[in-house]
């Protein structure tokens, strides 16, 4: 990545400028602006998260915030209220607190004296979720949004649920957010840090159990998704998304539902910015956001406004590798959404494991038994990765040997595709609790098998996802698994594979007892593309503002293995990231953190599955050291989903605080 040090802007930055919301709590934002703002106002640009200005994302705030300044705006950066150096406490992920916060300090921006009045809001992941349920609120300053890894239905396509089923990342959120939201302010900027702190480890929440009572799209899930609403977003969008990430889905639905400019940018990206994100290529993501401002902030036309509705990178196969650096493809541009070059070819699931081909009548019907073990699934990769730590699918081939596959022949020509793929299944089941797993697999000659995309859905919501019910046992019925969006290009010689299961930890939390499906019919239904042989959009080489001044106390180390017993069969998957200790020689912090997980589970008990994780995080500075830990345990019975937790903070060596959760969930349908 390109460092650039001169922009046409010479760049003041304020590192923490106080906003006091209307009951008297002042959070705290950094802001870099114009040299001259005041003079010549600019428009402002805001992100608004939780994860700390100060420490947390301060190395990637710093290689952004001042690019964006330094082309002509006034870029914000705000604590979230509750974390960071913000006043207040913070209950939940998106409540309502939270959103009427940031209209507030939307409001705030466009009155100061340097900001021409034009407010644009941006974000990844939190702040991408953030920012389109802001403008759901239509702020009126509000004239824009750039919204990176994010949902319009917070049940569908976050980290607690994915086609009704619970997803093992609930569990792993609740427990960061657990961790993350314990650290106290830094009391350079803080006197009161530690009454502060204090306040917040009292009032902490431990999420994972509330959010994982919401077992279908009731109230609390609709509060904060913006597809309840579509036409109440009225400013353009901007929405970037990769394939390695799990929030894909995003793009297409914003694309295809919102009536204001929209458009999407689909890369092969982990949950990153384009401009540093992994696997490559990364492109200058920066270049392009300023463009997008430039357009709907400044009323600049620069061609934004006629740009194409979709501009995705098409990968090409190569080997399965859970580390890639680079993937192989074509970027592919669509002028709108659905694309007019997509044709829905429809395959049908044949007796013997393979496609009856193109079809033109009923399903062929069969009697295929779908019953797999436990431990099916470690290849699946994170839900959200963020770097090249074997965090993305890997192999499939020895889950596929696990699974129920139907595959096509070789192909004698290259198959594209661009869309989401589904999967209508006939059914029958023994037990009123289960849910399928379809995964859409690149098979090579050698028999290494690629994960395009996948889907899965919890049986009991094969009608609804708002009013859920019983499997019915021994009689038939339908049900159809809506994939990810995907786009993929498999080379000829390559099979198509689609791998189905009742089985994908850690994925997904098993069911209460194993479940054995019948497969009575199939067909899966494919978007199919021309392709491409060459690249339709040539995006900018990725460059970014100066990175922070740092020295490094002590170094990291990440690990990722799976353990098996050979005695009882249980098996692990353990992740450890030992974030190690940076200072900022700039304002004299010293902050890491260290986490360990461990997700395991025996091959023929779903009762067996058990998540373990454990946080740490060290603060210092001048004689002062904080330290917090934290500890997360799920299991479960028959009956019920079952958390315990434990907090401490330590002041030095001195432990000043501990409280233990526990809280069982009933098991109503997962």
């Amino acid at each position: 990545m390109k460092t650039v040090s001169e922009f046409p802007c010479k760049v003041v930055d304020h590192p923490d400028v106080g906003i006091v919301m209307p009951d008297g709590v002042r959070l705290s934002a950094r802001i870099w602006m114009p040299e001259g703002a005041t003079e010549n106002p600019v428009p402002a640009v805001l992100e608004y998260i939780p994860y700390r200005k100060r420490d947390g994302t301060l190395p990637r705030d710093e290689r952004m915030h001042p690019y964006f300044a330094g082309h002509g705006y006034a870029a914000v950066r705000v604590d979230i209220r509750g974390n960071g150096d913000s006043e207040g406490l913070m209950t939940d992920e998106y409540s309502e607190q939270e959103l009427a916060d940031a209209v507030e300090v939307i409001r705030w921006l466009a009155e100061q004296p340097w900001c021409s009045g034009a407010v644009g809001m941006m974000g990844k992941s939190w702040g991408g979720f953030n920012c389109l349920q802001t403008a759901f609120l239509r702020p009126p300053a509000l004239r824009a949004v750039i919204s990176v890894c994010s949902t319009t239905d917070r049940f569908a396509d976050d980290i607690h649920f994915k086609g009704g089923c619970l997803l093992g990342e609930n569990m792993g959120w609740g427990a960061v957010m657990l961790s993350y939201s314990s650290r106290p302010a830094d009391p350079a900027l803080r006197p009161d840090w530690r009454e502060d702190w204090m306040r917040r480890l009292d009032a902490e929440p431990f999420l994972a159990p509330r959010w994982a009572s919401h077992q279908a799209r009731d109230a609390y899930w609709k509060h904060g998704s913006v597809c309840e609403d579509w036409q109440a977003i009225q400013v353009p969008v901007l929405s970037v998304g990769g394939w390695a990430d799990n929030y894909m889905n995003t793009v297409g639905h914003l694309m295809a539902n919102l009536s204001v400019p929209v458009q999407g940018l689909m890369g092969p990206w982990v949950h990153q910015y384009p401009h540093q994100a992994v696997p490559g290529p990364a492109i200058g993501f920066l270049q392009e956001a300023v463009r997008w401002w430039d357009c709907w902030l400044k009323g600049v036309q620069n061609g934004v406004a006629e740009g194409p509705r979709l501009r995705a990178y098409m990968l090409d196969s190569e080997a399965p590798d859970a580390s890639i650096a680079h993937r192989k493809g074509h970027w592919v541009t669509e002028a709108a959404w659905p694309s007019p070059r997509v044709r829905d070819e429809v395959l049908e699931l044949a007796p013997g494991g393979a496609f009856g081909g193109v079809l033109g009548g009923r399903a062929a019907p069969m009697e295929v038994r779908l019953k797999t073990p436990q431990d099916l699934g470690f290849a699946a990769g994170e839900f959200f990765p963020m770097g090249l730590n074997a965090e993305l699918p890997g192999d499939q081939s020895g889950d596929d040997a696990m699974s129920v596959c139907f595959d096509t022949a070789a192909l004698a020509e290259p198959l594209a595709l661009l869309g989401q793929p589904r999967l209508r299944l006939r059914l029958q089941s023994d037990r009123p609790r289960a849910f399928v797993v379809a995964r859409l697999c690149d098979v090579a000659p050698d028999g290494r098998s690629v994960r395009i995309c996948h889907g899965m859905l919890n049986l009991c919501h094969r009608d609804s996802m708002e009013t859920p019910s019983d499997v019915p046992v021994g009689v038939p019925f339908d049900a159809e698994v809506t994939l990810d969006l995907c786009g993929y290009r498999l080379a000829a010689g390559h099979r198509l594979r689609i791998a189905l299961s009742t089985t994908y930890w850690p994925f997904l939390w098993p069911s209460p007892e194993e479940a054995e499906l019948t497969i009575l019919e199939g067909r899966l239904h494919l978007p199919v593309h021309p392709g491409v042989v060459a690249d339709e959009w040539q995006p900018p080489a990725p460059e970014a503002a100066p990175a922070w001044r740092h020295r490094v106390v002590a170094a990291g180390s990440s690990a990722r293995r799976i353990e098996r017993d050979l005695l009882s069969g249980r098996t692990s998957l353990v992740v450890e990231d030992h974030g190690g200790l940076a200072e900022n020689l700039t304002h004299g912090l010293i902050n890491g953190h260290a986490m360990v997980e461990r997700f395991s589970i025996e091959p023929g008990n779903p009762l067996s599955a058990k998540t373990e994780i454990e946080w740490t995080e060290h603060f210092e500075r001048d004689g002062w050291k904080v330290v917090t830990r934290s500890s997360s345990t799920m299991t479960a019975t028959r009956e019920a989903l079952l958390f315990t937790g434990r907090l401490e903070a330590y002041e030095g060596e001195k432990l000043v605080f501990a409280r233990d959760y526990s809280e069982s969930v009933p098991r109503r349908f997962v």
